[in-house]
């Protein structure tokens, strides 16, 4: 190198953290403290209460042309600005209004980009918003995170980035995460002092994020490469592909636009991450004018029971007689849907036509003489390949609604196929169950007709695996939940203790009591609210039913009244002036005191669904009680191992 380049390279080295500008942004209510530095790159960290809980984020992209945001920032101008207002959701999965209140900073560099770092009282977030004019290719995302020493993680573990995401989550020290273990989002850390769920919303046109180890204390973004090929794979063209060829790069983009706000939700009270509405607050706003034939509900479903009919005089399964039993189950407990899930078609590919047992266009007829509306499942991948013929075709038919799956993809094009089905469904008032898929990431909010996302490592499980204990049923709240709504499936009615437990696909049983199975219907949100047993085995267990159809699927108010992560979580949700309890366990017993201070001036009367005496034993067990009380009443819950808990209070 000449030595006069050598010497002026140095000096800049030796004087660019003179240069070096900070900044300090605080949530509404003090507790949490964001610092950003400006210097060669561009980084933060966040405290709560003074203590830190993320030592150091560092965030850039780099793009095949133009300029790279983060690479010896040269900052405009910058401004801080308070803002608070009321959110309507359209469909409301946790609360009908949600104070949006935060402190902005806004960031603009010389460059033509932005950059905003908000602070909210449970969380903070921020986004890259690009200036540019032309097309180019966005090389990589830079998004560096470093904990404290001795910080953890509940790991969600991929094996692939093509994944239906649903994992378990793994108790791990960061320090002993590698560089080749990743993990998709939400994904929760774990320090001295506090907790910090991180996930991304706002995700349009751009690849899911997913996180890798680095064997210590900080973990790296990893992005699916931009798809330039994927083939059929062999034996299963319907549903499942090989990526075959894929660019140097992770998106193509063009003009202006906004990247995902990665948004991280903190706090030292595990209450917060189940009450945070910061993903939806993060999303962009309502696309559509027109609301009201959005229908909330509970569904009917088959696959889970694998058409299980029994006491009839006719031979169950993918047939018209099994369904017809499927949609009169429904009609008579005012359920609102039902779906025929995989067999109603010809074949997977084949999915304009019919298969030749079952009768769809009468069942359509049935059930709306009933008043239950269908929903057909469908593979993603012959619905891509003529998406508005099949939709239309499908609307023409009378159907209420589309379960997508198979997706198992996180790149551009899969994102930005959401969106296209969102929208052509929205067009057409077509209700959107996405399955196969990966965390809700805003889309919701902009299309309220995506009711429902899968995404999640839920009751199916129980067909060919112990996985679905108790304790990972109690993590889900925590984490998955906090990126929005999710399929779980709930509503076995066997149920077993773990001595007991044993697999079977055709005649699945749950691990956990009855009571457990019924408090998720509080706990849990799904606006498109499955029941998976079988109608046969729920007209047995008609008290259960009748408890389990009295519970919405959306809340006006939700308040967390108990949570530990892992172990156990009560929760009051409000419609209209009654109010909804439930209580989950791990396989430890729990006895919980829940204060009903919450409840409106006046007598209530609470209907209780608990763990039976013996429910330790024979978890299906199960008893009910009528109470009076009021908002001085403390109330005592009792929970087996695996168990739970359940009231309607109204008055």
């Amino acid at each position: 190198m000449n030595k006069h380049i050598f010497f002026w390279f140095c000096l800049l080295l030796w004087v660019q953290p003179a240069y070096a500008q900070s900044f300090e942004l605080k949530s509404p209510d003090g507790r949490i403290q964001l610092a950003v530095r400006i210097g060669e790159g561009i980084s933060w960290s966040a405290s709560l209460d003074g203590k830190v809980i993320i030592e150091k984020a560092e965030v850039g992209m780099d793009f095949s042309s133009g300029p790279d945001f983060g690479a010896y920032p040269q900052l405009k101008e910058h401004s801080e600005n308070s803002f608070s207002s009321m959110i309507y959701p359209a469909v409301p999965y946790k609360d009908a209004e949600i104070r949006d209140e935060f402190v902005q900073l806004t960031l603009t560099f010389k460059e033509g980009y932005q950059l905003y770092f908000r602070a909210y009282n449970d969380g903070v977030a921020y986004q890259f918003v690009d200036e540019g004019k032309g097309k180019r290719n966005v090389l990589s995302e830079q998004v560096s995170l470093t904990f404290p020493a001795g910080a953890r993680s509940l790991f969600p573990q991929e094996e692939s980035m093509y994944s239906h995401n649903e994992r378990l989550y793994l108790d791990k020290s960061l320090a002993e995460i590698s560089s080749n273990e990743f993990c998709s989002l939400p994904v929760l850390f774990i320090t001295d002092n506090a907790k910090a769920l991180f996930t991304e919303t706002a995700l349009h046109d751009y690849p899911g994020m997913f996180l890798r180890g680095n064997g210590n204390t900080t973990v790296d973004a990893i992005f699916p490469k931009f798809v330039l090929e994927a083939v059929d794979r062999k034996g299963e063209p319907d549903r499942n592909q090989t990526i075959t060829k894929q660019a140097d790069y992770i998106a193509e983009v063009s003009g202006e636009r906004a990247y995902p706000w990665r948004l991280f939700i903190i706090s030292d009270d595990d209450r917060t991450f189940v009450e945070s509405n910061l993903s939806f607050q993060l999303s962009r706003p309502q696309a559509i004018e027109n609301t009201k034939w959005i229908r909330p509900g509970k569904v009917a479903w088959d696959w889970y029971n694998a058409n299980n009919i029994y006491g009839v005089g006719f031979k169950s399964g993918l047939n018209t007689a099994t369904y017809k039993y499927f949609i009169d189950f429904a009609a008579a407990n005012g359920i609102e849907y039902v779906i025929l899930d995989e067999g109603w078609t010809k074949s997977t590919t084949e999915i304009l036509d019919f298969n030749p047992d079952m009768d769809v266009p009468e069942l359509i007829r049935y059930g709306k003489e009933k008043g239950v509306e269908l929903i057909l499942w469908v593979l993603w991948k012959p619905l891509d390949a003529n998406l508005v013929q099949i939709l239309e075709t499908y609307k023409s038919w009378g159907v209420k609604g589309v379960k997508i799956d198979f997706m198992q993809r996180n790149d551009q094009y899969m994102v930005s196929s959401y969106e296209r089905i969102a929208r052509e469904c929205a067009r057409l008032e077509l209700l959107v169950d996405f399955h196969g898929a990966f965390k809700p990431s805003g889309l919701s909010r902009m299309y309220p007709n995506v009711i429902n996302y899968e995404g999640v490592k839920g009751s199916e499980n129980n067909k060919w695996s112990k996985d679905i204990t108790p304790g990972h049923n109690v993590n889900l709240p925590f984490i998955r939940m906090a990126a929005g709504p999710m399929d779980y499936t709930p509503g076995a009615m066997a149920n077993a203790q773990e001595a007991n437990f044993a697999v079977s696909f055709e005649r699945p049983m749950s691990l956990g009591t009855r009571a457990h199975q019924v408090a998720m219907y509080v706990v849990y949100e799904a606006p498109l609210q499955m029941l998976c047993e079988s109608p046969s085995r729920y007209y047995k267990e008609q008290e259960t039913v009748d408890f389990i159809v009295k519970i919405p699927t959306v809340w006006d108010e939700t308040i967390v009244l108990h949570g530990s992560v892992g172990h156990y979580i009560a929760l009051a949700r409000r419609k209209g002036d009654k109010w909804y309890l439930g209580a989950m366990a791990d396989w430890d017993p729990r006895e919980l005191e829940l204060s009903l201070s919450f409840l409106g001036e006046g007598p209530y009367i609470m209907e209780v669904y608990k763990d039976g005496a013996n429910a330790d034993r024979f978890a299906e067990d199960y008893e009910k009680e009528t109470l009076a009380v009021d908002r001085n009443s403390k109330i005592t819950v009792k929970m087996a191992p695996g168990g739970g808990w359940a009231a309607i209070l109204s008055r």
